[in-house]
């Protein structure tokens, strides 16, 4: 410990040691003057302000990669997903599979697309993939589905929060009716009360079909917000649209055991003798280290235990046009390796948070939707496949990389495909 407290104080001392006081304030102090170069003041996607953004960001080499010729011709896609338009960056997408998913919704054999730039990770998403497919695939179940926004009201006091709730649960049929009037597809499932002293916190729980639903549930809620403003016989000191109870791209343990986006697991048996064909190492080996990984977790204070179900994640979800930052919450989950009864390998996954939709969103730009459209996912009333699919995927990647380090080839596999 002292070491690693030298350590800090070099380190501050190596960066600030040679400025005075004078010259660090003049660093770090405010600088009130005029940018010299401003960015056109509509946000919106048109020819003419995308060129005037180049004329100011003024780098002809980087415009040429970013807004090439296809981007151009393809930008009015691009119109309700981004704002102040300047072109795409190209990412890698590689194919793992055949991945056999034996689910409720998803059936047969799936090529799953993964955009990214970290080596090894297509490749060892591809050998979970093959290994599960040749066990005869993986057992999948979409277990629940809702998507929450947690408006938040703060009184003067307790009773007076206690009167609040006492009006509210009086309202609900009114608030259903009030929710989903906003929308074609949302359904408003449930409404939780959670009281902490003078703060009332509303769980508004919704149904939202193929679409992910973010933007859904927050549309929805805020028009039941506004009613209750306006109509509450106990006014609120002070009130706001979301109390971040909602897990909103954030890791959250509440989910573990209610679920946020979609809630699956999926399962794999794996005989002894393919699993030291296709990883190196045995069930025993990977159970040992799954074991002791768990501890290891647990001292880290992880919530949920995995390897690395946000690899499979940020890819899966770059790839086919998903919301890339709810990976923070939908990267909370359980993975389970164990030796079954017959001497062979049992694992598992759960993952509670998949926020994971085949329309609305990037869904339907034009790469994104070849993405999902490879695995026959795009479009309504495939999202619950889609889930199934994500899920087999990460099991795929957990008995992939538990393997490499049981049969010590996780080092030698990134310095192969990354060097």
């Amino acid at each position: 410990m002292p070491k690693l407290n030298l350590h800090r104080r070099d380190y501050m001392t190596s960066l600030v040691g040679n400025l005075s006081t004078e010259e660090l304030k003049q660093r770090l102090g405010s600088d009130h003057s005029a940018p010299q170069h401003k960015q056109p003041r509509t946000p919106y996607l048109t020819p003419k302000a995308v060129e005037k953004r180049w004329q100011v960001l003024n780098n002809a080499d980087a415009q040429a990669q970013l807004l090439d010729s296809v981007t151009y011709e393809q930008m009015e896609h691009y119109q309700k997903n981004i704002e102040n338009f300047i072109g795409t960056v190209k990412l890698p997408v590689g194919v793992a599979g055949p991945l056999r998913v034996n689910g409720l919704f998803a059936k047969g054999d799936y090529h799953v697309p993964l955009a990214t730039t970290e080596a090894a990770l297509v490749a060892s998403y591809n050998r979970g993939s093959q290994l599960i497919t040749q066990a005869g695939g993986t057992s999948v179940m979409l277990l629940n589905e809702g998507v929450t926004r947690t408006p938040c009201f703060a009184f003067f006091d307790l009773a007076q929060a206690g009167q609040f709730v006492a009006w509210v649960v009086t309202q609900y049929d009114e608030f259903r009716r009030i929710a989903e009037s906003t929308t074609r597809y949302g359904k408003l499932t449930d409404i939780s009360v959670n009281i902490e002293g003078n703060h009332v916190y509303l769980v508004f729980e919704y149904l939202t079909g193929d679409a992910s639903g973010q933007n859904m549930v927050t549309i929805s809620t805020n028009a039941v917000f506004e009613y209750i403003l306006h109509h509450t016989p106990i006014e609120p000191e002070s009130a706001f649209l979301d109390g971040n109870l909602s897990g909103d791209k954030k890791a959250t343990a509440q989910t573990l055991r209610s679920v946020r986006g979609k809630k699956v697991t999926a399962e794999v048996h794996i005989t002894k003798e393919l699993v030291e064909k296709y990883l190196h190492t045995t069930p025993q080996r990977m159970a040992d280290f799954t074991r002791m990984t768990t501890v290891g977790g647990t001292l880290s204070g992880s919530i949920g235990i995995n390897a690395h179900y946000a690899n499979a994640l940020a890819a899966f979800y770059i790839a086919c046009g998903q919301d890339a930052a709810c990976v923070a919450e939908s990267s909370v989950g359980i993975t389970r390796i164990e030796v079954n009864k017959a001497g062979g390998l049992y694992a598992s996954v759960t993952l509670p948070n998949l926020m994971v939709g085949t329309v609305g969103g990037g869904t339907s730009l034009p790469s994104q939707r070849a993405s999902l459209d490879i695995m026959g996912l795009a479009g309504s009333g495939k999202s619950q496949a889609l889930a199934e699919v994500c899920a087999a995927l990460c099991l795929a990647g957990e008995l992939s990389i538990v393997g490499a380090f049981c049969a010590g080839h996780f080092s030698r596999a990134h310095h192969k495909l990354a060097r």
